[in-house]
C-alpha cells in the first residue's frame, strides 16, 4: 500500500529548476482553466447556463457534475499540487471526450483547444507535481 501512495505523491524532477518550472506550468494551465472553462459554470446567458455536452449520454447530473468538478475544483487543486496524479484524472477525461467525441469533426483550429489540454495534462500525470507542492510535504509528512 505505501508503494502505491509514493508512486501516486512522489515527484521529483531532478533540480530545483524543474521543480520550479513545473510549479510555474501546473499554476498557469490551472489557472487559464478556470479563467475559460470554469467561469463559464457560473454564467447565465440569456437567461441559461452553459450547455455541457453529454457525449457518453450519462445521468445529465452525473455529466454536469463531472464538468464543473473537472473545470472549476481541480484547478485548485492543481494550483496547490495535491493529489494531482488523481484529481487530473477527470479533467483528462472531460478533455479527451471534447477532443474525440464532442469535436471529431470540427476543424483543426476548434479540436487544437481539447487536445492541448488533453496534452498538458497527460504531461502532469506522467511527472507529478514536483516537490514545490502539497503531495510532496504530504508525502515527507507520512514517511519521515
Amino acid at each position: 500500500m505505501n508503494d502505491i501512495i509514493i508512486s501516486i505523491l512522489y515527484s521529483d524532477l531532478g533540480s530545483t529548476w524543474n521543480n520550479a518550472a513545473i510549479l510555474v506550468f501546473r499554476c498557469l494551465l490551472a489557472l487559464e482553466l478556470f479563467r475559460v472553462h470554469g467561469m463559464k459554470k457560473f454564467r447565465v446567458v440569456n437567461g441559461q447556463k452553459e450547455h455541457v455536452p453529454n457525449s457518453l449520454h450519462l445521468p445529465e447530473k452525473l455529466n454536469a457534475l463531472v464538468a464543473t468538478f473537472s473545470d472549476t475544483v481541480v484547478p485548485f487543486l492543481l494550483m496547490l499540487g495535491i493529489g494531482t496524479r488523481l484529481v487530473i484524472l477527470p479533467t483528462i477525461g472531460v478533455t479527451a471526450i471534447g477532443y474525440f467525441v464532442v469535436h471529431r469533426n470540427d476543424n483543426l483550429e476548434v479540436r487544437d483547444v481539447p487536445y492541448m489540454y488533453t496534452l498538458s495534462l497527460l504531461f502532469l500525470l506522467a511527472l507529478g507535481a514536483g516537490t514545490y507542492s502539497l503531495d510532496n510535504f504530504l508525502l515527507l509528512q507520512l514517511f519521515n
